[in-house]
């Protein structure tokens, strides 16, 4: 909402225009009249909107063309000011000044007006038979209100409606021609009632509708009056009222019904706890809350934002078969004015046995977009209205923000759920399998990967001492005379080399020795390819002696050509790495020390689908 609204009078000579805003401020008819009043503001703790509000006087004898429209471009509202006994004052609302207001304001940006009758005191007939005509004609009229400055009638009305149309204007809401509601007002209320039903039946129930009235208005409706505004419904549309709940038809009908009669603020007051502007876009201030990220601390979702993520999985996962169709995903999308995943995301995240993402892979995918887009997750989060529906100040509620990660390294602990893995090594190294095997596709299926769909990140969780962590891959792009601080910045790296390949282990040492030999952060070589015939590295040295020499663990054995899904454990050893980088090389070396790990990753991984299914017990 506007934090001021600025109200303009103008009109012909004698109309009363400074008689009107005096009897405003003193509530008496003033015996002396300036020729024009003093622009005055009235506080917002006596206005009925609770906004400040200007009112500025306009006078013929006093100012200049120019400074009239100055003050026209600056004015939010204007009213035109006619003498109810003066025919000819009438006549110049439409022949001077509603053309002269078009001329000098924004054709983007219309002006509400309001045409103001004075001097209701000295007839006995109405001006309003003659004021109608004039109000269909122009969308931009807001309204039309008679009054008199002398005993006070619709004084104070007056200035209400005109702050009304600033604060809750019928323009972006309503079309007077066709009698209905404009396109983007019908998108905006659509959002509203999808993120409010709750449990994606299509229609709101008795408890969904009770908290969709004490979330916009802070009071629930009582029964009878919930059953009354249902009873309005059922007599004007067939289809408005199904299983006793209100359809969208029925909703959106409502809607209209209250612009009908003037109570458009009720829309308003539903558009704005929504997260609309006055231009029903959705507010940069909604989608965008700050968040404060010091340097070296990462972001995740926390406990909170999770839970809201799992109930908007379970709202769209019909068939409960813990995977979102393409037309179940489309669904959960809808309320975003755009489809944010594309077909890549089925290749960074878990998929089933038909391509669908996963409860897992959904997961993940917001985590991951959290941890590399801080900003989107938020935007994202605000389409799905989660801090309406979890009841939270803003989304940045729902996100926690890691602390310093040098802070981690003296205290040798992290509570950091989500660790990063940049993966280097040469062309043809095998490193865009050894995302897809984190992902449980061996060699067969990733061949069935479209070029266009590939994806150069990889996110699932593991287990490490029972407690679930996500690793987060990324494939770098191997060009080794520049890496970018993305690049650098991680928990982990990861290098890949090519057993069957003489020359792929170079590439490895290179970047080692140039970019990570003096950092802290830990380092694993990976021996892709396995199922291969192994040849001699032409290097100074052979990759065992190498990791020695720079004390990293001995190269790890992986390939991905196997008839099942491929193993998983080198996922929860860089996991473990990435949690304590201060762990020593006897410890990595131990094999007891791995198998703790290894054992926590099955017993997890099968407690944590165990869990996703009790969570997805009926409603």
């Amino acid at each position: 909402m506007r934090k001021d609204v600025r109200i303009l009078l103008v009109g012909e000579p004698k109309v009363g225009k400074t008689s009107l805003i005096m009897s405003l401020v003193s509530e008496e008819f003033p015996d002396v009249v300036p020729y024009r009043a003093e622009e005055i503001t009235i506080p917002a703790d006596v206005t009925p909107e609770r906004v400040p509000t200007h009112i500025v006087d306009y006078s013929e004898a006093e100012q200049t063309d120019e400074q009239l429209f100055q003050e026209i471009s600056k004015a939010n509202v204007i009213c035109i000011v006619y003498s109810v006994n003066n025919k000819k004052s009438i006549e110049k609302v439409t022949s001077h000044w509603i053309p002269l207001i078009t001329e000098n304001t924004d054709k983007d940006s219309r002006v509400p007006l309001i045409l103001v009758g004075n001097k209701s005191d000295l007839v006995e007939h109405s001006s309003m038979e003659t004021i109608l005509p004039i109000m269909n004609q122009y969308s931009e009229i807001e309204t039309c209100v008679e009054c008199s400055a002398k005993n006070l009638k619709n004084i104070s009305e007056l200035f209400y409606y005109a702050q009304k149309a600033v604060l809750h204007p019928t323009g972006p809401l309503y079309c007077p021609e066709k009698k209905d509601m404009k396109p983007l007002c019908v998108k905006a209320l659509t959002r509203i009632f999808k993120v409010s039903d709750l449990d994606n039946d299509g229609i709101l129930n008795d408890n969904e509708l009770n908290f969709f009235q004490r979330t916009c208005f802070n009071a629930p409706l009582e029964p009878q009056a919930l059953e009354d505004v249902k009873n309005v419904v059922r007599k004007n549309l067939n289809d408005g009222v199904c299983d006793n709940g209100l359809t969208l038809k029925g909703f959106l009908f409502l809607h209209t019904l209250f612009i009908q009669r003037g109570r458009h603020e009720t829309t308003w007051t539903v558009l704005r706890r929504f997260g609309y502007d006055d231009d029903l876009e959705l507010n940069q201030d909604y989608l965008f809350p700050p968040l404060k990220i010091p340097p070296d601390c990462t972001t995740e979702l926390n406990h909170n934002a999770y839970l809201f993520l799992q109930s908007v999985f379970d709202k769209h996962d019909k068939d409960r078969d813990c995977a979102l169709s393409p037309d179940e995903l489309k669904d959960l999308f809808d309320v975003f004015p755009y489809m944010p995943w594309g077909p890549d995301v089925n290749n960074t995240v878990c998929t089933n046995d038909q391509g669908w993402i996963t409860y897992q892979g959904y997961l993940s995918q917001w985590t991951l977009t959290t941890y590399l887009d801080v900003q989107r997750c938020l935007e994202y989060l605000g389409y799905l209205g989660y801090s309406i529906i979890a009841e939270q100040e803003s989304h940045a509620s729902g996100i926690t923000v890691t602390r310093d990660k040098k802070i981690d390294l003296q205290k040798k602990q992290t509570q950091r759920s989500v660790f990063r893995c940049n993966v280097f090594g040469d062309i043809g190294s095998g490193k865009s399998g050894f995302l897809q095997a984190f992902l449980g596709q061996n060699l067969m299926q990733q061949n069935m990967i479209k070029e266009e769909h590939r994806s150069y990140y990889a996110i699932s969780t593991t287990y490490v001492y029972g407690q679930e962590k996500y690793l987060l891959l990324h494939e770098v792009f191997p060009d080794f005379d520049y890496l970018s601080d993305a690049d650098m910045a991680c928990d982990i790296v990861c290098l890949v080399y090519d057993v069957s390949n003489p020359y792929s282990f170079e590439y490895c040492a290179k970047v080692f020795k140039q970019y990570f030999m003096d950092s802290k952060t830990p380092c694993m070589m990976i021996a892709a390819k396995s199922d291969l015939t192994e040849v001699k590295q032409m290097y100074r040295c052979s990759p065992l002696e190498f990791c020695r020499r720079h004390k990293m663990p001995p190269p790890q054995s992986f390939t991905c050509n196997t008839a099942a899904a491929p193993s998983k454990d080198i996922y929860t050893k860089l996991t473990t790495m990435a949690m304590h980088p201060h762990v020593n090389q006897a410890d990595l070396k131990n094999s007891t020390f791995w198998l703790r790990m290894s054992v926590g990753a099955t017993v997890f991984a099968v407690l944590g689908f165990a869990m996703y299914r009790v969570l997805l017990r009926p409603r």
